[in-house]
């Protein structure tokens, strides 16, 4: 599964670091950044969960 994060959407809620941490942290602001853009396996759930949980809908998943 590929992660897409639209910077320009995200309202810095921080779920999606709250969710999925190992592939979501945010920077100064507060803004989401992706650290990995890659997820597989069990990490796809949590990845799913973190789009999901998305109050800007900033994330955008596509399967490989």
């Amino acid at each position: 599964m590929r992660i897409h994060l639209d910077r320009d959407k995200c309202v810095g809620s921080g779920l999606c670091v709250l969710a999925a941490p190992e592939w979501f942290d945010q920077d100064e602001d507060g803004i989401a950044i992706v650290l990995d853009d890659r997820a597989s396996g069990e990490g796809e759930d949590a990845v799913e969960q973190a789009a999901y949980t998305c109050p800007a809908l900033a994330i955008d998943l596509d399967s490989e």
